[in-house]
Order: structure tokens, then sequence, then C-alpha cells
């Protein structure tokens, strides 16, 4: 065994051994103060060379998100939520969204293929900040004129489908409240973040997550499947792209039972949204390709889904996707349009963590409550464990402000930034002609020629999901187990 030893040794370079034992070690304890970005996450991406290893990417995740500390490192994979609370808490811009704008332009190159894209709200009043404009202009004339200019054959507005979720989400609370036959609170799921943190943390709030799909998701089944007929275009042949504030969006359109159109068309290889880029990389593209943005001129949304409601624009604030829901809920109870007094709910429209109110809808009294961040989500989880407080509707958005302040947004040094973006959208729903979903065109034209009415079996094979408890993927420390 010595002589074996020896003639080991004298083969392997005992300096370089050490070298690369020292490197682990290294490795391990740096990796211990900031977050780790797995190879195949599809939401983050590191830049080595701009990373100072200052830590507050993890004292972020650990305590905005409550994910960092919450797991087993040495036994687990890495969590990542996709919440990229790292992303807005670096301050050298080493942590980026993974990148998506490189394949969107090669697609833009294949001239057999038609290019759709579709905008939300919340990324129309932060483009124009990435070329000095000041914050909270709502700027959808210049951003839509700029993207036909990169060579977008269709151009549309992601309130059409936040539109058709209020149309979903509303039916589904009503009939929790009015059958009883599901838990109650009825928790949004319009959120992927939130989303992918009930399937790993709290699994036992699934049947009370919506099985309503967020509105870029079923826009894009909608695109697939009434579009693609209505233009008589094969599905294969469309390219989708999404712009969204969020990262948590590209790993969304690559969920489990995500793709409506797969199903409509019994073609598992198609996606309802094909790729999502965020509003710093539309601009990173507009930049590139020297598009002269400031002086563009007002281009309008393509017709069929040209423009949704103000339910619909609201949906990218805190607050927004409950007023949107209740406006809705209200005409199915009553069978007439919501009051003056349920338009401007402005208890919902403070910037706190947790906004509560019990809400009058003719019919019912329906006790809502907001959370304003993934702080303000456990905070109130654990007044729900203990009994403390009891609610028909909860609205989670990881994001402070909600969509608007989503890390894919132009980042700011000013903290009035968000409100500023918040106000643009509701000063625009002010001074919408429609300000309820049931109400749009565009909607009443999908549901007449093809959806036949909310929850239709059509509705939920396209518009609808399911939710996968995730908890035994990860190991996670006993006083992070919520069950």
């Amino acid at each position: 065994l010595k002589n074996k030893y020896n003639i080991y040794m004298d083969k392997v370079d005992v300096k370089k051994l050490k070298q690369q034992k020292l490197k682990q070690v290294l490795q391990k304890r740096r990796e211990d103060f900031r977050v780790v970005v797995e190879n195949d996450n599809l939401c983050l991406y590191r830049d080595e060379s701009k990373c100072i290893r200052c830590g507050r990417c993890k004292d972020a995740c650990s305590s905005d998100a409550g994910v960092f500390d919450s797991f087993d490192r040495e036994k687990s994979k890495n969590i990542c939520i996709g919440c990229g609370k790292c992303v807005s808490a670096c301050p050298t811009g080493a942590l980026l969204e993974k990148s998506g704008y490189r394949q969107v332009l090669e697609a833009l190159n294949d001239y057999d293929k038609t290019l759709v894209v579709s905008v939300a709200p919340a990324v129309r009043v932060a483009i124009a900040e990435e070329f000095g404009f000041n914050s909270g202009i709502y700027d959808e004339g210049r951003l839509i004129s700029a993207l036909r200019m990169i060579g977008f054959d269709y151009v549309f507005d992601v309130t059409f489908g936040a539109d058709l979720t209020v149309m979903e989400e509303a039916t589904e609370l009503v009939k929790r409240l009015t059958l009883k036959n599901k838990p109650l609170p009825q928790f949004t799921s319009c959120c992927p973040a939130w989303v992918n943190y009930v399937e790993i943390y709290r699994p036992d709030l699934i049947a009370n997550l919506s099985t309503t799909k967020s509105p870029i998701s079923m826009q894009g089944a909608i695109i697939k499947t009434f579009f693609a007929k209505e233009k008589n275009f094969k599905p294969e042949n469309i390219v989708h792209v999404t712009v969204a504030p969020c990262i948590a969006k590209k790993s969304e359109i690559n969920r489990d039972n995500i793709s409506g159109s797969a199903k409509y068309w019994k073609n598992e290889s198609l996606k309802d949204v094909d790729y999502v880029i965020t509003t710093r990389e539309l601009a990173h593209i507009i930049k590139k390709l020297n598009i002269p943005y400031g002086t563009l001129p007002n281009g309008e949304f393509d017709k069929l889904f040209s423009h949704g409601s103000g339910s619909g624009i609201i949906f990218g604030s805190s607050g927004g996707v409950t007023e949107a829901t209740l406006r809705e809920a209200y005409y199915l109870l009553n069978g007439e349009e919501a009051p003056a007094n349920l338009l401007t709910l402005k208890k919902l429209r403070s910037v706190d963590g947790i906004k509560e109110d019990v809400v009058d809808l003719g019919e019912t009294k329906i006790r809502v409550a907001i959370c304003n961040g993934l702080k303000a989500a456990k905070q109130l989880l654990e007044e729900l464990n203990k009994k403390q407080k009891e609610f028909d509707f909860i609205e989670i958005m990881t994001c402070e402000s909600g969509c608007v302040g989503g890390p894919g947004q132009p980042k700011s040094q000013n903290p009035d930034t968000n409100q500023k973006r918040a106000a643009a959208l509701y000063h625009n729903d002010e001074e919408s002609k429609i300000r309820s979903a049931q109400n749009t065109p565009d909607i009443q034209n999908v549901y007449s020629k093809f959806l036949g009415m909310p929850l239709s079996k059509m509705s939920k094979m396209l518009l609808h999901t399911t939710y996968n408890d995730n908890s035994k993927k990860f190991i996670l420390k006993e006083n992070k187990k919520w069950n």
C-alpha cells in the first residue's frame, strides 16, 4: 500500500492539488454570502466581472424573499423563485435577467415566420426612462412605433389578456363565494414568483390559488388559437414575444400545463409565448438598432386585440388586480355595472405592505387583502395560520408597488418612481371609456366567437392551469417548513 501511495504521489502535482482544494473551499465560502445562480436558471444571470462580493443580493434574498436561508444548501439544489429581489439590490449590475433579446433578434430574421409582440401596461409607463424622459410617462404611441421598426408584424396590448384574466378570475371567485365548493380565500395567481413560492413553501395553499393563468399566458393561448384561425396562420409559424417588467415570466412560459395552444392543436412543441424580454432588454434592442425613440410618431395597436379596459390597465399596480376583479364580480352578482364608488378604491391604493378592506358588492360583502411584496405576504400568511384574520380574496405580488416595480424595469434611485408609474396607470383607467372587462369589444368578440363563456370547457383548456407540490424537491430547514 505504501509503495502504491508513493507511486500515486509521484504522478500527482501536489501543489496543483492543494490549489484545487483551496479553490473549492474559497468557492464555498464565497457562495455563502451571495445568491447562487445555477446554469439552468431561466430567470437570472451573473456577470462575474462585475460582482464585488458585497452580499446585498443575499440580504435581499434572505430578508425580502425569505429564500436564501430557508433550505439546507449542503443537501439541496439552490432554490430560486424568480422574484428578482437580488437583481434590484445589486449595485453594479452583476445580476441581470437571463438574456432573451438575442433569440428575438434571430427570430426577426426568419421571414417565414409571423412575428407577434404583446406589451404589458407596466412597460409603457417605464420604457421612456431608458431614453432620458421622466418617470410616470404613459408612453404607448412611441413604444408601438419602435416595435414596428424593430420588425414585428403585429403589436398587441396585454391589457386584452388582463381583461381575460378578470373575466375568468372573477367568475371563479363568485363561484367559490356562492357554491362554497372550493376553499377561501382565493389567492391571485398572475404573479409567477408568488406561484413558485406557494408550490415550494406552501403547497397546502395550492387549492386556494386561482386556476387562471397570468395575462401574458392567456393572451398567448388566444394568439396561437383564435387569432391564428382568424388570420388562417399556422400556429407553428407564429413567433410570439412578450415584453414584461418581470423576470419570473421567463420561467413561467416553460411551466408544465401552461400551453393551452399545445392542447388545442394537439402539438406538444407549441408554446403560447415563445420568448419573454424585459423592459430593459427592449430598450437595449431599440438602442442597438439605432432607432430614434424620442422622435418617433405615435403608433396604434393592431385591431384584433387593440385595447382593453381600464380594469386591465391597472393590473400593473399593487391592488389593481383586486379592483378589477371586484368590478366584474359586482356585475356577475347583481347583473348591472359597478357603481362609481367601486371604480376607485383608494384604501387599496396605498403604499402599505398589507392593505385590507371590506367591500360591499350588493349581494354580499367581501373581505379583501393586498400584499405589497413578498415580505408582507409572509406576514399575512402567519396571521392566517394563527386564525387571527379571515379573507375571501387575497392579491399577492412579490414586487413592491406591483409589476411597475418589477426587476426588469429601468432602475431608479428615486423612491417615488414606482408610485409615479402606478399613478400613470390609474390616470389612464380614469380616462378610459370602458372601465370594466365585460364591456370590452375584443373580449365580447372572443367569447361569442370562440370561448363561449368564462369557465367553459374551451376557457378551462386555454386559460386555466394546474399547480404542483414542489416542496419535496428541496430540503428545507425545519423552522421553514409550514406544513
